[in-house]
Formats: structure tokens, sequence, C-alpha cells
């Protein structure tokens, strides 16, 4: 028999995706066969059951853990059997309750449950919050569409906040766990609350949805007209027997036909051109094998500029852009003439274009030369820095199997011109680098080569281009890191240093009249005198260019500048008086006469890659045992050369009347400032044996002597290179007299002849000559030491009386 318990409780059924309200009245689609047992089973008077949610709608034979707690009595109203032999009823919800036991799992569930009381306290702020419902609602039917007219009449005629709040609820679109949330909301103020925020919630969603409906709709319409419009074209194209491919590929014809390619490029191209008809224009390999013809026929293959052949007018365009540099100008010059000559012999004559190289320090024009011998030839220009390059494909341009790929710099400038003869500027090449990717300087001895240049092969066009009427010039600084057979392709054409008048006429007729014209500034309103461009180059800068010198005319004409935007329009004399005015104390001053007081001091001359310059050698003594130390960061050349100096004069000290054991008693120190800077080269052997002379005879060095030179232990004098920039560097330093090693008196033809006339060149050819050249005899030392001692005693008074 059934216990007291078991007929007491009801059945319970789970509903999946459905949550049921008291007072609702809801179909049911029964197919579960718990569900379909629980329907038959149920008595012909009494049809309560009790409704509850799953949890998660996915499962199919639910555990009491997956049913929620509360749900609904409900009264089933009416069973209909359906042809799958399934079952569908009519329930109404009738009140709130809450599970709180099982008493059955099989063949269906039976559970006691408890009636829930809901807690409800008229009130206006209810009945406000009953009507603020009803008004959502109304807004929300405008916005959504299975909200209607039905379902507004029916809330109208709902007065109790509570079932209100359970229809409204009941009818809106939302997840099972906040229809749930409702159902188990017992506070009927709280419920409120709680429903204004979801419906709030849902008529935003639906305006949202709604604009994002429109603009997709739009967007949608829009693209179906295009595709309309695009496929109609596309027919009309078919009926006249054309498509935007072959418009395409015909084009292409036309642009292949007019190139004027060599016939080797042709044949590529129109087997590149046959290949495109077969591939689908949807294809990748389309996009690619276009762009390789877009290329081929792109490029200059026939098309050049003509060569101005009128060689007293290419001299006058360059004298207009440089002053001075006249070895460079005659050598652009002789190759007009030569063009020239070979046109009228005849015009087909091929001319192959000159591969220079100019080197020569920072500042001295060899990159703005580069644009006027273009413009002096008549002829495009194209500048390209190899400064850190390192990838060999930036020369020979990258495989077309590469995503990306392009051809090297050289077709790319070439094709950015639209002529196959234009100058072609390799700036910074001793700059290049190597890594992985390959080696851009061996890259480039293709290019830089007249006898191979015709048939250069890039690596993107696979063809061969003929660039033996481009005019290459390549730009160094430094000739030593440029490898030897790339150095060997080019013809070298040192730019040397400036001498002070050079750079008084630079000044006046180049820097001076850009600086006053980009400062704002006129002729009237600024003038120079010689003697202030002088002070600035003496006293400002120390350079063999003229950047710095530009600089600092410059930042005069800013100062004068700003003087005459203040209010101060009273023209402006620059003389040496008022250079200081301008530009501060001065930065660079003569330094020879105060070190030239003691023994073991020289003046040597040095070659660097930013022009000449002078080093001070400096040697010291010190009891000891013979013992010599090397510092100023010198290289191994250097200090072998320091070496060889000390060998030989303690293996012929009595010619130097020098002690002959003066090693066993004395260290030898010689220092080379500034200790900072790397110094390499044997060139400064005679000026690390004159120090060591002057140290260990106690005679000075003459003041304004220079010198350079190679020393053998044999006592031989050798040639060294960069004459001309080692005497101009002693020219700037004040210095008078150079000596210099005999073998390179020829160089002397490189230096301007008021350099020459100014300055006494001693050549010797063995070490014996310099020591009577350089050094002061015993009685001269003691007069200049003398003299010193007494200038510092003057110097000394003057500044205690200060």
């Amino acid at each position: 028999m059934p216990s007291e318990e078991t007929i007491h409780s009801l059945p319970v059924m789970p509903l999946r995706n459905t949550v049921l309200f008291p007072q609702q009245v809801i179909p049911l689609y029964i197919g579960r066969e718990r569900s379909l047992k629980l329907i038959r089973e149920l008595p012909t008077g009494r049809k309560t059951i009790v409704v509850v949610a799953q949890k998660e709608g996915t499962i199919e034979d639910p555990d009491p853990q997956d049913i929620y707690e509360v749900g609904t009595t409900a009264t089933v109203m009416k069973i209909m059997e359906m042809p799958d032999g399934s079952q569908s009823a009519i329930v109404q919800g009738g009140e709130r309750v809450k599970i709180t036991k099982y008493t059955q799992d099989d063949p269906y569930y039976r559970a006691v449950v408890d009636t829930l009381n809901e807690a409800f306290e008229a009130s206006l702020e209810i009945d406000a919050l009953a009507a603020n419902m009803r008004s959502l609602f109304k807004e929300l039917s405008k916005v959504s569409d299975h909200i209607n007219q039905e379902h507004l009449a029916l809330l109208s005629n709902i007065q109790h906040p509570a079932r209100l709040v359970d229809r409204a609820i009941s009818v809106l679109q939302l997840s099972n766990a906040e229809k749930q949330e409702i159902l188990e909301e017992l506070n009927v103020h709280r419920r409120l609350e709680k429903a204004t925020v979801l419906i709030n919630r849902e008529i935003q969603r639906q305006e949202i949805g709604e604009k994002i409906q429109t603009e997709v709709q739009e967007e949608i319409s829009k693209t179906q007209r295009e595709y309309f419009l695009r496929e109609q074209m596309k027919a009309i194209k078919r009926e006249l027997g054309e498509d935007d491919q072959t418009i395409e590929l015909t084009e292409l014809e036309e642009k292949v036909a007019e190139a004027h390619m060599p016939e080797e490029v042709l044949k590529v191209a129109n087997k590149e051109l046959d290949r495109l008809r077969r591939i689908p224009p949807s294809s990748p390999e389309y996009t690619v094998s276009r762009t390789y013809l877009d290329w081929l026929v792109e490029l200059p293959w026939m098309k050049e500029t003509a060569d101005n052949v009128d060689i007293n007018r290419a001299a006058g365009t360059l004298d207009e852009d440089h002053y001075g540099l006249k070895p460079m100008k005659d050598r652009i010059l002789e190759f007009l003439s030569v063009r020239k000559l070979k046109t009228e012999q005849d015009p087909d004559a091929p001319v192959k274009g000159p591969i220079l190289c100019f080197v020569g320090p920072p500042g001295t024009g060899k990159t703005s030369m580069g644009h006027s011998i273009a413009r002096a030839m008549g002829r495009e220009f194209i500048r390209m820095s190899l400064g850190g390059v390192r990838d060999e494909a930036e020369i020979r341009g990258h495989r077309r199997t590469y995503i990306g790929a392009l051809p090297g710099r050289i077709i790319q400038g070439l094709k950015k011109v639209k002529t196959r003869n234009p100058v072609f500027m390799l700036d910074e090449v001793d700059k290049l680098g190597m890594d992985f990717r390959g080696d851009p300087s061996s890259a480039l001895l293709e290019v830089l080569d007249p006898e191979q240049n015709n048939s250069f092969s890039d690596h993107y066009l696979e063809v061969p281009f003929d660039l033996s009427k481009v005019m290459f010039i390549a730009t160094a600084n430094w000739m030593d890191p440029i490898p030897g057979p790339l150095r060997d392709r080019m013809e070298v054409i040192e730019f040397p240093g400036y001498i002070e008048e050079e750079k008084i006429q630079i000044a006046k007729n180049y820097l001076l009249p850009k600086q006053i014209k980009e400062q704002g500034l006129d002729d009237e309103g600024i003038q120079f005198l010689d003697t202030a461009i002088s002070e600035i180059i003496s006293h400002y800068t120390r350079e063999a260019g003229v950047r710095n010198l530009e600089r600092e005319i410059g930042h005069i004409c800013r100062k004068v500048a700003r003087e005459k935007a203040e209010g101060n329009t009273k023209p402006r004399r620059i003389t040496r008086k008022n250079v200081d005015k301008y530009l501060g104390p001065k930065k660079f001053y003569s330094e020879i006469a105060e070190r030239m007081v003691k023994p073991g001091i020289a003046i040597g001359l040095a070659y660097t890659a930013v022009g000449g310059d002078i080093l001070f050698i400096e040697a010291t003594k010190m009891p000891g045992k013979g013992a010599l130390k090397l510092t100023g960061k010198l290289g191994d050349v250097m200090k072998e050369s320091a070496q060889a100096a000390y060998s030989y004069l303690r293996a012929n000290a009595d010619l130097f009347d020098i002690d002959p054991k003066f090693h066993e008693k004395t260290d030898i120190h010689i220092h080379i400032p500034a200790g900072a800077i790397p110094k390499d080269g044997p060139s400064a052997g005679i000026t690390l044996f004159t120090a060591l002379v002057s140290l260990l005879s106690g005679r000075l060095v003459k003041t304004n002597l220079g010198m350079t030179g190679e020393i053998t232990l044999r006592g031989a004098v050798l040639p060294i290179g960069g004459v001309r920039e080692k005497v101009m560097a002693a020219h700037r330093a004040g210095l008078n007299t150079v000596i210099l090693p005999a073998k390179n008196e020829r160089d002397l033809v490189e230096l301007p002849d008021n350099v020459k006339r100014k300055m006494n060149f001693q050549f010797v050819e063995e070490i014996s000559q310099v020591f009577d050249l350089a050094l002061e005899t015993l009685e001269e030392t003691a007069k200049t030491t003398k003299r010193s001692a007494k200038k510092k005693k003057v110097s000394s008074q003057e500044v205690a009386q200060a």
C-alpha cells in the first residue's frame, strides 16, 4: 500500500527550455518516456502536477540535482494524442511551490512541495513601478516583432502587480535562468525592479539589432546592386567579344610593342604574356606575372637623354656650381670631348661611361659634384646611399619566387628616371657592409665593370639590361675599406681638403649667399669681411671641407636675423673683431709655440678619413734599465716604427752625440696625444726618431716644423702616401717647414701654387739628414729656453698684479 507521504505528493514534470509562471496557459509537447507515463497515469478527476524547469535543456533524463527547486503547480486542462505516439497537453499555471522532498523516481518523479507565499504590500512606489512597466512594454512592442497588440491588451487587463510581472516576463524572449530568477523572487517590489531592468535591456538590444540589421541590409543592397551591375557589364563585354582580362592583356601587348625591348627580352615578355592568358585572374600567380610584365615594359630599354656636347657651356656650369676642383672638372670635360668627337665620326659608335670614384674628406663637395656633372651633361641624376647596406638583394634584387620580390635599387632608379643614361651616384661606397645576406660589394663588381655591365642581370628580371650607358660615380672618404677588385674597376679622383684662400672664395661665392637667403636676410642687412671669414676658418673650424664653416656662417646669420626680428634693423658688418660676439670664445688656437719648449717633442703629419692632421709626439725619460713604453692607443705598425727608431738610435748613438750606454740606466716613454683616438701607420717613423734624439741630446725641435716619413733599421727614409693632405694640414696649423722623403718630391705638383710659395720643403733620404734639419743647436736651445722662462715669469707677474 502507498504511504501517506506518497499520497500527498504530486507528480513532477521537468521542462526543457520553458519556465511556467502562475496563471499562464501553455501547450506542452510530451515525448520523453517518464513524462508520457506521468500523463497516462494521471487520475481522471485530479489532474494537478508540478512543472519545474531543467537547469540544462540538453539533459535527456535529468536527475533531481539537474532540476530547479522552485516550480509551479499546473492543471492539465486537455491531453491530445499525436500521430507519432507522443502526446500534447494544455496546462495552466497555479501557484509557486518549492520541492522539499522527492518520494518517487520511477517510472516518473513525485515530490512533496510547499506553497510559496508572495510578500506584497500595496504602495505608491509599487504602483509607479507597475505603470512604468506597462509603458516600457508598450515601447518594446514598437521595436520587437514578437510583441503584438494582443499581448498589450492582455497586460492592460491585469491589475495586480505580481500577476503583471509574471505575464510580462513570460512573453519575453529571455533565458531560462533569467525567467527562473523572476519566478523565485517572492518579494513583489524586487520582482518589479528586476523585471524593469530586463525589459529595458531587451529594448536596447532590439534597437541595436534593428540598427545593425538596417545597416547590413543597406550594405547587402549596395553589394547586390554592384554585383548585378558587374554581371551586366560582363555580359555586355561578352556580347562585344571582350572582358577585363582581355582588355588588360591587350593593353600589355601594346606596351610590350612600344617598349622597344631587345630581342632576347621581347621573347621573355611574350612568353610571360602567353602564360598570363592561361592563368585565372583570381590566382595569386596572375598578380606576380602581371607585376613582372609591368616592370619589363616600364624600363627604359632604349630611351636616353641627349648629352650636352657644348664643352664651353658644360665648363661654365661646373664652375658655376663649384670653386676649384680643377682635376675633377677636367676629367668630365675630357669625357664630353671624347663623346662629341666619336659622335661626330660615327653616331652609332658606343661610348662607354667612365666609372669614377671621388675620394676625399667629408664636406669637400663630392656628392654635390655629382649633381653638377649631371646638370653640365644634361642628364638625369640618381643618388643611391650605400652606407650600412648589407644585403646583396639591394643591388641585384630578389628572386621572383619570394613574396613581395622587387628588382634591386639599380633597376629601380633607372625606372624612376625613365632613361638608360643617367648620372648614377653610389654614395659612401667605403661603408658597405657584409653579413649572412651576402656581400653587396661583390654584387657591384658587375655593375662597375665597363666590360661586363652591358649585360647586367638582376635576380628579379632574369634578363640582361645594358648599364654601359650609365655614368657611375662612387664616393668614399677612405679607400682602404673598399675591396681590391672593386677598387680596380674605378678611376680614383682625389678630393683634397681646401686651403684657407679657397675656403674664403667658397664662402663668399656659395655659402654666404645661400645662408643669407635661408635665414631671411639680404645683402644689405649683413656684410661679411674677408678678415671675418678668415677668423672663422682659423679659430672656429678645423676641417678639410667646408661643412662646419657653413654652419658657423649660418649661426651668425641666425643671430642677426633675431636682432632684426626684434626691431633692430641696422645693417650688420661682420669683422674679425666682432666674430666672437656671435660665435663666443675661440674653439681652436695654435698650441705649437706653447708645446715646443722642451726637448723630446716633435710634430708629425697624419692622414685620416676626414683629411690631414698634425700629431704631437712626446718623449720623456726616467731612471731604469732600457725599457721602451708606448702609449696613445697606437696600432701595431706605429709601435713597430717606434721600436725601429729606438733600435737605430741605440745602434748609432755616437753619430748623434748621445751616450751609447744610455739604455743601461734610462727608461723611455713615448706618448702621442690625443690618447682616445686610435693611431697607426708607418709614416710617423722619422717623427718618432726626432723626438727620441731631441730627448736624449737635449736639443729642441724647431718650432714651426712638421715631418713625415717611414724609416728602416739601416737609416733610410721611405716614401709615404697622402702628401697633399698632410701638407695642407701643416699649412692650416701654421707650420712653414715640412720634411718629406725625397721620393715624395714629385707629389708636390698636386699642391696649390700659393701653398707651395708659403711653405719650405726639405727632402731627405737618410735619417742623419733629419737630425741636422729638425733640431736646434745647443746654443739655440739655450736661448729658446731662456726666452721661454722669461716669458713665463712676465706672464706670472701680470697674473699676480691682476
